[in-house]
């Protein structure tokens, strides 16, 4: 998936703006988005042990972008969600 990015100010912190991609077409499911926060090293230790359970690809999330908090990161998976 590719996402586009846009800095949005709020106070003194940018908080990214995620545009997604189209939508899909009826009866393909919905969309369903999951946010991550901590250190980069962490963070990217749950995308490689989520990518170990077979829940997403490393390359499914978006690229990490800073909180503004110190040593903190955001990245987001978008999955489709088929309800049963």
């Amino acid at each position: 998936n590719t996402f586009m990015f846009q800095e949005t100010n709020s106070g003194d912190r940018s908080i990214p703006a995620i545009a997604l991609p189209d939508s899909a077409p009826s009866g393909s499911g919905e969309t369903v988005r999951l946010m991550m926060f901590g250190s980069l090293p962490c963070v990217r230790q749950e995308i490689h042990h989520l990518h170990l359970k077979d829940y997403a690809e490393p390359n499914d999330w978006s690229r990490p972008l800073s909180t503004g908090r110190p040593n903190e990161v955001m990245v987001i998976l978008t999955k489709r969600c088929r309800l049963n």
